[in-house]
């Protein structure tokens, strides 16, 4: 035997031992003796971490990195040596009855290590281990594939006739066929091999396609980023223990072998994955010193930071001042964004006629986060089923645009637009934040029909246009005081949405700034029109909303109470004879969603009273809006009752702030006197 590769067997037995290797492949084989079945393949897997073997010995670490396969031949031998020495499977018969399955912990941290579709040249030849990382937009079923068969010799006096001889074992990027033929033929007489069916080993097999992140910048409505690049999808084996491994629309890193999968005429780059990581990027860990400073000016009041970003907020796309309460219910929306189950969404549907200004606002808000995402009107909202294109016939699950926005924004366009049954899977989706996909299973090769249930997580965004709505449908005269009419969207899907913003500027008396701000920007779109533009800059806001989004907040025991008297006096104010409260139950989601949205904008770890009343001013205007004035009777634009110019209407806003605070207490002790308020005499 080669002395080299002899000193690596030794390596590898030694470092089994030293990492717990060896232990596990012992009960391993236990299960395996225990059965008392004899198998055509008995596979094991065997962790590995690069670093380790390399200070042990770097030629088998070299090995192991480029040379896999090879490698696991070492391992391959060792191992069967070590059944046969301590007769862990009384079974075994032959060393090529052996399957190993080296999984990397991790590789270099060096380029010629990484594996992107999106540069040139793409080395799919080399059979070794890359590693990559992208977002999943399409996942297959899990289907059988063979791990291993046996063959015997269909000469009887050949030696192949019998025994375990003859097996063939599924390699990184090899198709069905190169496992399981008719045309093999044995190595020692040339005669045909035949397959011993019932040996065949089976595992399950799942077919997953991932694509480069930098494709979420494509989707957004407006970015900055002028560079050009190439994407394409990634096609990625699952096998046996990672099946089911991924989800749709999540952000993973893999490690695995390249190879080129032939179908017919078109040759498919994949990869066979051996080991899969959830990616998470970690936010930023501070904000800029200019919000830091605007910050420590404005700590004497619990709204005025808040008021000042909102006021500032987007002054590229519209000047300072204006459209002030939907600027703060975008940065709310933003800052509530996050990839946790059960997570405080907070949708928004905007009422308007300045469609192209709120476009405009809406798409630059987007790309503020990672996942913003605005959906084409050509695809699909919600997750849809294709036949999988890689020849096996089975169905593939389609990712689209609210599961690409996971963690983001999902913005939807003008609502009056979709079509009745897209508006009806918007409601649904809205209510549950999952959506079902239904796989008819005569269609796609299987026995009976599969749901699968796919996770929405993502706030949407969404407006109507009143006057394309108010030329489709005749409006209603039994309006109440403050109600407006979006009889053109469904009730439900209207209650759907967190917040219903009525804009401060419609079209018939566009205001002047906006105007100039328009016209500006047509002659000089680079031009910098505010001296606050360059101090806080788009790169500014989106660390900041970052960092926000990922504080952890908890409500105080004060604002608690205070949610909860107003909720529970609404449903008894907000009531009729014939359909009981109009007031849904999910208004206590919303105002809590609001509040701790509010405190994170504020930087703050605890809800406090006066993000609640921030809250209920915000979902009382948005009720008003779908049902009409209340008791508590807040006025049209209750957030900003003024403009925003100096210090003293700042002052001005905390003094009406305060007195909305105080109406609010009466009308808790009024409709809902079994709540504790604590109220502060002044």
């Amino acid at each position: 035997m080669d002395p080299e590769m002899q000193k690596m067997k030794e390596v590898v037995l030694v470092y089994l031992d030293r990492s717990g290797g060896l232990q596990k492949f012992v009960h391993d084989c236990k299960k395996y003796n225990d059965s008392k079945q004899s198998y055509a393949v008995y596979r094991f897997i065997i962790s590995i971490n690069p670093s380790d073997i390399a200070e042990l010995d770097a030629t088998l670490g070299n090995y192991i990195l480029h040379n896999p396969l090879q490698a696991a031949q070492i391992f391959q031998s060792v191992c069967f040596v070590a059944i046969k020495t301590l007769s862990l499977i009384e079974q075994l018969q032959t060393e090529a009855q052996i399957s190993i399955l080296l999984k990397p912990t991790h590789l270099p941290p060096l380029p010629s290590y990484g594996l992107s579709l999106s540069a040139y040249p793409f080395n799919y030849t080399s059979q070794r281990f890359y590693m990559s990382e992208g977002i999943v937009i399409a996942m297959g079923i899990v289907t059988k594939y063979t791990q291993g068969a046996r063959f015997l010799c269909t000469e009887e006096t050949c030696p192949f006739s019998e025994g375990f001889r003859c097996i063939r074992v599924h390699c990184p990027g090899a198709t069905e066929s190169a496992t399981v033929r008719t045309d093999f033929v044995c190595s020692l007489c040339s005669s045909p091999l035949q397959e011993d069916m019932k040996f065949r080993v089976l595992g399950d097999k799942q077919i997953v396609e991932m694509i480069d992140a930098k494709i979420l910048n494509a989707l957004k409505g407006y970015s900055n980023d002028k560079s050009h690049f190439r994407i394409q999808a990634l096609t990625v084996f699952l096998r046996d223990e990672l099946a089911n491994k991924m989800t749709i629309g999540n952000h993973y890193r893999i490690i695995g072998i390249p190879a080129c999968v032939q179908n017919g005429l078109q040759a498919t780059a994949c990869i066979e994955v051996s080991s899969v990581q959830l990616y998470k990027p970690n936010g930023p860990s501070f904000v800029s010193d200019n919000f830091k400073y605007l910050l420590s000016l404005t700590s004497s009041s619990c709204w005025r930071f808040t008021a000042v970003l909102a006021n500032i907020f987007a002054s590229q796309v519209v000047p300072p001042g204006t459209y002030n309460t939907l600027k703060l219910a975008i940065l709310l929306s933003l800052v509530q964004t996050c990839e946790k189950e059960n997570a405080d969404y907070l949708d928004l549907l905007i009422v308007t006629s300045d469609t192209l200004v709120i476009d405009r606002l809406l798409n630059y808000s987007l790309c503020l986060l990672p996942r913003g995402i605005r959906h084409p009107p050509s695809s699909e909202i919600f997750p849809s089923v294709s036949k999988d294109k890689h020849g096996t016939g089975s169905a593939s699950i389609q990712a689209c645009s609210a599961v690409l926005a996971k963690g983001g924004i999902c913005y939807i366009g003008d609502l009056s637009s979709y079509k009745k049954d897209k508006l009806e899977l918007l409601q649904s989706v809205l209510e549950s934040r999952t959506t079902t996909v239904f796989i008819p299973g005569k269609k796609y090769g299987e026995e009976a029909d599969q749901q699968v249930t796919v996770s929405v997580q993502t706030n949407f965004w969404s407006f109507v246009d009143v006057d394309s709505s108010s030329k489709k449908h005749i409006q209603k005269d039994n309006f109440l005081i403050g109600q407006m009419d979006v009889s053109l969207i469904p009730v439900n899907l209207v209650d759907g949405f967190g917040l219903l913003i009525y804009n401060e500027f419609p079209s018939c008396r566009l205001s002047s700034p906006v105007v100039h701000h328009i016209l500006k920007r047509a002659i000089d779109p680079e031009a910098m029109l505010y001296k606050v533009s360059q101090q806080f800059r788009t790169q500014d806001y989106e660390e900041f909303i970052l960092f926000a989004r990922n504080l952890h907040v908890e409500l105080s025991s004060e604002a608690e109470s205070l949610i909860q008297g107003y909720y529970l006096a609404s449903r008894r104010v907000r009531r009729d004879s014939v359909h009981g409260s109009t007031l849904s139950a999910s208004a206590l989601k919303i105002l809590i969603s609001l509040s701790k949205a509010h405190a994170k904008l504020s930087l703050r770890q605890t809800v406090l009273e006066e993000d609640a009343v921030i809250a209920v001013l915000l979902l009382e205007s948005s009720l008003t809006l779908k049902h009409g004035t209340s008791a508590l009777c807040v006025a049209p634009n209750p957030v900003f009752p003024f403009d925003l110019n100096d210090e003293n209407s700042l002052q001005q806003r905390d003094i009406y702030l305060m007195q909305c605070h105080h109406q609010l207490l009466k009308f808790i002790a009024a409709y809902s006197p079994g709540i504790h308020i604590n109220t502060n005499e002044e």
